[in-house]
């Protein structure tokens, strides 16, 4: 059998248990989405599941990665973390705060901004923040833990990238209806040869990122 056939369909909680019996009572997965596109926001999510629950993998079966599930597969399970989670909150930064700041402060802003959401529906007390791959210095008041290839190894992450690309691409599809000559509803706003056309035809609108080089590129032109 190949490499890929047996990869798990579900995000584990090895690195969740482990910390659970290191003493952690409150884990928060957060992931974000939407770094790379040319236009649009940048997304983030924050999770707090009940790590306890015995039949959480089984409740949340076939969540991982979000980029490896379908649109459908992504909807059913956001619905199934929201309904799930101890708590969970969204938040995101502008193409003019990405401008303004640059993606990865606009990143970590977004990030604040989720976690922000989440403790004010439920007021938990986090042990330990699990981050896909990256750091958040501005939250070194919490222990952070940063998993390469989080959202495909930690399911707490895996739930933070589900919830935030659902938000995101539900976003985008209502932008399509304001700026439709740009395919925002099929590309959300990443750079394929689709939009990049119409970039160059009818120039950037109020959600391009003006500081990325393709968008740039059509402001000169």
């Amino acid at each position: 059998m190949s490499g890929s056939s047996k990869r798990p369909k579900t995000a584990g909680l090895y690195h969740e248990r482990q910390f659970l019996r290191a003493g952690c009572r409150c884990i928060v997965g957060i992931d974000e989405v939407g770094r790379g596109p040319l236009a649009g926001p940048v997304a983030a999510a924050a999770v707090a599941l009940p790590l306890h629950r015995k039949d959480l993998s089984s409740r949340l079966r076939g969540v991982r990665d979000s980029k490896a599930m379908s649109a459908a597969q992504r909807e059913s399970a956001a619905a199934a973390i929201k309904e799930l989670a101890i708590a969970w909150g969204i938040g995101c930064s502008s193409a003019a705060e990405i401008d303004q700041l640059g993606i990865v402060p606009a990143t970590r802003a977004a990030m604040q901004r989720a976690f922000n959401q989440a403790l004010a529906k439920t007021p938990i007390q986090p042990d330990c923040l699990f981050l896909d791959y990256m750091l958040w210095p501005e939250r070194r008041d919490i222990p952070q833990v940063s998993i390469v290839d989080g959202d495909k190894r930690s399911l707490s992450i895996a739930s933070a990238s589900v919830i935030a690309k659902v938000w995101r691409d539900a976003l985008m599809r209502r932008l399509d209806a304001d700026y439709p000559e740009y395919g925002f509803a099929r590309h959300k706003g990443y750079g394929t040869v689709i939009h990049l056309r119409a970039l160059r035809r009818y120039g950037p609108c109020a959600e391009h990122r003006r500081s990325f080089e393709p968008v740039r590129k059509a402001l000169a032109s």
